[in-house]
C-alpha cells in the first residue's frame, strides 16, 4: 500500500480552499487542487497538481479523480469545498438561480463523491464537505443558498452510513469566513451598511471574531486525518459559537 497520502480538493483558489491545500502540503500531502478559476495553475508545485474545472459540470467529479490517480497514484481524501453564494429572498429567486446555486453546491459534492467512492475506500480513505451554518439554521434572503446547504449536511449524513465502513464522511459548517467569498456576498454594500453588517455579525459570534480561512482549514484537514478515525457523520461547526446561540 502505497504511503504517499493524496487529497483532492474543490474550490482551491479560493481563501478556504488555498488554505487547506496549504495545510495539506506542509503535512505531506500531494494535492489535485481545483477551481473552475485559471489562477489555480498559480498553485502548481511538485506536490500539486492543479486541475481548471468547474463542479457544475457533471463530467468533473470522474475527470478530478481521474487526474489523482494519473498524477500522484490513487486518493486518501476528498474536500468538496467549491460553492456558490447567493443572497435572495424567495421572491426574487428565479428556477434559474435555483438550479444554478444547487449545481455547484450540492450535485458538485454528489458527483465528486460518486467518482472518488471505490478509490477512497481502497486505501480506507474520507470526505469532508464544506457545509454553512446556513444549511443548520435559517437566515434572511438565503433562500436558495440556504437550501442547498441543509441538503450538503444531509447528504454527509446519508454518506457516512451508506459507505461506511470503508469510507469515513464529515463535514464542516463555518459562520463568517474573512475570504473573497464574503467579499463577493457583499458587493455592491454601502460602506456604512457594510460596517453595520460586520459589527452584527461580530455580536452573533460569541468569540467575538470573524474567522480566517485557515479556522476552517484546520478543522478540514483534522477530520481527514487519522486523529479522526473515529468520526463519521459529523458536521463540525467552525462558527465562533454562532449555532451554540
Amino acid at each position: 500500500m502505497s504511503t504517499t497520502r493524496v487529497a483532492l480538493v474543490t474550490g482551491a483558489a479560493g481563501g478556504i480552499g488555498g488554505a487547506v491545500v496549504e495545510r495539506l502540503v506542509a503535512a505531506g500531502w500531494k494535492v489535485v487542487a481545483e477551481d473552475r478559476a485559471e489562477r489555480v495553475e498559480e498553485m502548481r508545485a511538485e506536490d500539486v497538481e492543479p486541475l481548471v474545472s468547474d463542479v457544475a459540470d457533471p463530467a468533473s467529479g470522474r475527470r478530478a479523480v481521474d487526474v489523482a490517480i494519473a498524477r500522484f497514484g490513487g486518493l486518501d481524501l476528498l474536500v468538496n469545498n467549491a460553492g456558490l453564494f447567493l443572497r435572495k429572498a424567495l421572491a426574487d429567486t428565479t428556477p434559474d438561480d435555483w438550479d444554478r446555486v444547487f449545481a455547484v453546491n450540492v450535485r458538485g459534492p454528489f458527483v465528486h463523491a460518486q467518482a472518488a467512492a471505490p478509490v477512497l475506500a481502497e486505501r480506507r480513505g474520507s470526505i469532508v464537505n464544506v457545509a454553512s451554518i446556513s444549511g443548520l439554521v435559517g437566515l434572511k434572503s438565503q433562500t436558495a443558498y440556504s437550501a442547498t446547504k441543509g441538503a450538503l449536511v444531509q447528504l454527509t449524513r446519508q454518506l457516512a452510513i451508506e459507505l461506511a465502513p470503508e469510507v469515513r464522511v464529515n463535514a464542516v459548517a463555518p459562520g463568517a469566513v474573512d475570504t473573497e467569498f464574503m467579499d463577493e456576498a457583499n458587493r455592491g454594500v454601502a460602506a456604512h451598511e457594510l460596517a453595520a453588517r460586520r459589527a452584527r455579525s461580530l455580536e452573533q459570534h460569541p468569540l467575538g471574531r470573524i474567522s480566517q480561512p485557515g479556522d476552517v482549514a484546520d478543522a478540514i484537514v483534522f477530520l481527514g486525518s487519522d486523529s479522526a478515525r473515529g468520526i463519521t457523520g459529523a458536521i463540525l461547526s467552525v462558527d465562533g459559537g454562532y449555532v451554540a446561540r
